[in-house]
């Protein structure tokens, strides 16, 4: 029995490698910098989980995982390097966590969750992805199989590790190009790589890269293939219902073109394991994933949603269904809190920012939530000035209002209309009431 100690663990990626082992009865430890909501769900699940990071940490384990995050000079990983112990990153320690598995791998820019916990509602298997299915609760689900469903992530290119049997691509739309040396052969050739290790492809064929793919791959065209789309409204939750191809009708939770074309993408790779009738029926299970178009309050007046779009193109699409989704529900006004994040993907798409949001009646804008990156001096507020936006530092959730300050020190108090906040940072739990 290994014994595995994860630096960085209350990452939404590593835990879920973390529980994986746990449920294979690997005795599993872990570190982070700070407590957090996963900290003491780990520790409640009944790993020893110590925060901050502690050189004592490090005992007889035999392997240590850690996160991108976690520098060389952290003292666990130090530590652990001096008793000889093995160390792998998270993406070196992909072959060993996923070995003797189908992996069912989910790879692209924008929709790789959802489409990785779609695939996870219509298939029996193990999940492994970087969000919290509403279906499980969780960012990981293990079941006695040998299929696992993985998102693969390109950021640091350890989709290349992931030895998927089915791959699926949703899109290649560059990101993390600093990991690329800001050079697109080398970023296409990546995603190459990783198609060409699977045995079956699904893709997004409309993608301008993928669309030049030579492999044989099942391909979606969502503008030909998709037909008929329909929303549907139950209990203020939205669903959306389509044609796929020739294979007939599909109703899944959620709204916008872009959750259909996620759900043909999952339903093309699940074909390959699933018949369409279970596939039909099991896509009814599926409820969602936390922090996408996530509804936490909905009454006649007011609703408020939790998104974590980070880049221009997935706001723009998700707005687009929160537009589509107020009109649904009678609402004029719809307010967007945006948290950038960090600023570097700030700085490479700041136009792209600035366009996706024209349009919305009222924009309050956060400040950067760097995750470690250094200030590269664009000032916010001279940059969205032209969109009539308000400043502040932090949102409040009260009761069915957010509010807050500006930076003028006057309280605004929005309790009408459709409220969506965006952001990959600490937003979430300002949305939620929990920060």
């Amino acid at each position: 029995m290994k014994k595995v100690h994860f630096i960085g663990i209350g990452g939404i990626g590593i835990s879920a490698l973390a529980r994986f082992l746990h449920e294979k009865n690997f005795i599993i430890s872990g570190s982070d910098i700070k407590e957090s909501e996963t900290t003491y769900k780990l520790r409640a699940d009944g790993m020893e989980i110590i925060t901050p990071h502690d050189a004592s940490a490090i005992k007889d384990q035999e392997i240590v995982i850690y996160s991108a995050a976690i520098k060389e000079d952290n003292v666990e990983l130090q530590a652990a390097r001096k008793k000889g112990i093995v160390c792998l990153s998270r993406k070196e320690a992909l072959p060993f966590v996923l070995k003797d598995k189908r992996v069912f791998a989910v790879a692209g820019a924008h929709g790789k969750s959802t489409t990785s916990a779609i695939t996870s509602a219509l298939i029996n298997g193990s999940v492994i992805i970087g969000a919290i299915s509403k279906q499980f609760g969780s960012n990981m689900k293990y079941e006695n199989s040998e299929n696992i469903i993985f998102e693969a992530d390109e950021s640091d290119s350890s989709f290349l590790n992931s030895n998927p049997y089915v791959a699926v691509v949703t899109n290649a739309e560059p990101e993390h190009m600093d990991h690329y040396d800001n050079d697109l052969d080398k970023f296409h050739a990546a995603y190459r790589g990783f198609l060409e290790r699977a045995k079956i492809r699904v893709i997004n064929a409309e993608d301008e890269f993928l669309s030049s793919i030579k492999l044989g791959c099942i391909k979606l065209f969502p503008s030909r293939d998709i037909t008929d789309l329909k929303v549907l409204l139950r209990d203020h939750q939205p669903f959306m219902s389509f044609n796929l191809k020739e294979l007939g009708r599909f109703e899944v939770y959620g709204l916008g073109r872009h959750i259909a074309i996620d759900a043909s993408l999952a339903i093309l790779a699940a074909a390959c394991e699933t018949g369409l009738e279970q596939i039909r029926k099991n896509l009814l299970n599926y409820k969602g994933i936390k922090k996408r178009f996530d509804i936490l309050c909905a009454t006649p007046n007011f609703v408020l949603i939790d998104d974590y779009g980070h880049h221009p193109t997935e706001i723009r699409a998700t707005l687009q269904s929160a537009r589509e989704y107020a009109s649904l529900l009678g609402l004029s006004k719809i307010t967007a809190i945006f948290q950038p994040h960090r600023f570097s993907r700030l700085k490479a798409n700041l136009n792209a920012f600035k366009e996706c949001f024209a349009g919305v009646e009222e924009l309050v804008v956060l400040p950067v939530y760097a995750a470690g990156e250094p200030s590269n001096g664009i000032d916010l507020k001279e940059e969205f000035k032209g969109l009539g936006a308000l400043f502040t530092e932090r949102v409040f959730r009260n009761g069915e209002k957010i509010e807050f300050s500006d930076i003028f020190g006057v309280r605004h108090i929005i309790n009408d209309g459709l409220v969506i906040g965006f952001g990959a940072g600490d937003i979430t739990y300002q949305l939620r009431g929990e920060f």
